[in-house]
């Protein structure tokens, strides 16, 4: 191990030193500053003669007469069943007073490929709890499906009812039914102070945190160390999934403060920028952490994950968005409409989209009617909401009896169905019972997406009849 004292600039959180030996891209370094503390770095760029190195605990202490090692390996992530129940910072160090970590084995946290070849195709529900996801917009284990929030909504609490709630049907959790190869792995970057409490105080009071491994970036931190959190989290949940046979749900928040740590990172080296700014490489990047979804032929195991990023002025053309929505396979929307009505969570079901929903909820895993009672919601709520738009123009008094129908139902679609509260758990089977209530307001005749022996055997003929008599009293 060779030891340099050849720091030539100090840029942000990035040191450059010279040195006289090839180094690897990516490999571990040591600094120790003149007052003698060490810190932790990794080298971003390697050329001949010089390296550029990002600091873990930012560049504060460090100076031209700092000395600086090169390990020879890349970070390593250590990695145990132990993990769970632990809360570590963003470097991966237990921060809940517990013991140190006794490893079982030190993974690199870049992780390894999954070969297109090898991967099982996700087809199996994942329960959320959340009838907006669960019965629109299905999550399935091994999927990716972000969730795209803006500033002052209620993403944080969405993220936590749903890493309370979320696990394997009975049917699909093993012979003891219990969902006990469940596990949750939450990784919070750039949050405040305030929001990392809150998060804690959640787990701890409701129990989540005996199966859950929690990563915490607080705002305070290095901007570089958020690059390294959600790695050490992803290293985490492939160990789980893929050696101990876990179904793990990976929840990232907030990506977008990752990228503004990796725009902050592109400033100081001086990069050519791309869209608003951000590094052109930010798609290969942010593919680097979505592509380490899935599952493996052979292995029990899975990987799932729901990121959530905020969209910067509520723009969903904006950079971070629009690149993960080409990554992911569908995305959830949040909307600022629904959360001044007091809609809690408020999910947008009309933009929100999941592309592996209909492999998701085949016979035999949910009620076979699920798919068709999804598609009538969506066409009758869609038509609610266009009917919304007319009344402001013509007055309700215009419309026709089934134009009201339908407007109705928007109304009770959004009041019953996505309303449920931060801490209402609604199995699949309560979601789409009561997707049928609301069905049974339309006319029969107007379920043209429902097979005629699921309508004969789910429809509520009584509902319609206290509906009409409500309208005639």
């Amino acid at each position: 191990m060779k030891e340099y004292q050849t720091i030539t600039e100090i840029s942000g959180p990035l040191v450059f030193a010279e040195v006289d030996e090839p180094v690897g891209y990516d490999e571990i370094v040591e600094i120790e500053t003149p007052q003698g503390e060490t810190k932790r770095g990794q080298v971003l760029e390697s050329s001949e003669g010089i390296v550029s190195i990002q600091v873990f605990e930012g560049t504060s202490g460090i100076d031209r007469n700092a000395s600086v090692r090169f390990l020879g390996e890349t970070m390593k992530m250590p990695v145990t069943e132990d993990l769970l129940g632990r809360v570590l910072d963003g470097s991966g160090n237990p921060i809940d007073g517990g013991p140190e970590i006794v490893p079982d084995d030190r993974r690199d946290i870049v992780g390894a490929a999954i070969n297109p070849y090898a991967r099982e195709y996700p087809e199996e529900f994942i329960q959320t709890g959340v009838s907006a996801i669960d019965g629109m917009n299905t999550l399935v284990r091994g999927q990716k499906l972000p969730i795209f929030s803006a500033s002052g909504l209620p993403h944080n609490e969405l993220a936590l009812q749903i890493a309370r709630q979320a696990t394997v049907p009975e049917e699909e959790a093993g012979e003891d039914g219990d969902g006990s190869e469940f596990a949750v792995i939450f990784s919070a970057m750039g949050i405040t102070q305030e929001e990392a409490n809150e998060f804690l105080e959640d787990f701890e009071q409701t129990g989540a945190l005996e199966r859950s491994v929690v990563f915490m970036n607080i705002a305070d931190d290095p901007a570089v160390e958020r690059t390294v959190t959600p790695r050490l989290a992803l290293t985490t949940a492939e160990y789980l999934a893929f050696d101990k046979g876990y179904h793990v749900l990976v929840i990232l928040t907030d990506i977008t403060n990752y990228c503004e740590a990796l725009r902050q990172i592109g400033a100081a080296r001086e990069e050519v920028p791309g869209r608003r700014g951000y590094p052109g490489y930010m798609y290969t990047d942010l593919a680097q952490l979505y592509e380490r979804a899935g599952r493996i032929k052979g292995r029990e195991g899975s990987v799932t994950q729901i990121p959530i990023l905020t969209m910067p002025g509520d723009d969903d053309t904006h950079p971070i968005p629009d690149l993960t929505g080409y990554i992911t396979e569908g995305q959830i929307m949040m909307d600022r409409d629904l959360n001044s009505q007091g809609i809690e969570p408020p999910v947008n079901v009309l933009p929100s989209l999941s592309r592996l929903m209909d492999d998701g909820i085949g016979e035999g895993l949910t009620r076979a009617d699920h798919s068709d009672v999804s598609d009538q919601m969506y066409a009758a709520y869609a038509e609610g909401e266009d009917l919304r738009d007319l009344v402001n123009i013509v007055g309700r008094e215009a419309l026709s009896e089934r134009d009201n129908k339908y407007l109705d139902f928007a109304d009770r679609f959004e009041e019953e169905f996505v309303q449920q509260g931060n801490d209402t758990n609604r199995d699949i089977d309560e979601t789409v019972e009561n997707g049928w209530d609301l069905l049974s307001m339309l006319p029969k005749e107007e379920l043209n997406r429902i097979d005629e022996e699921l309508i004969a055997e789910n429809y509520r003929e009584d509902e319609t009849a206290e509906t009409a008599q409500v309208e005639a009293e």
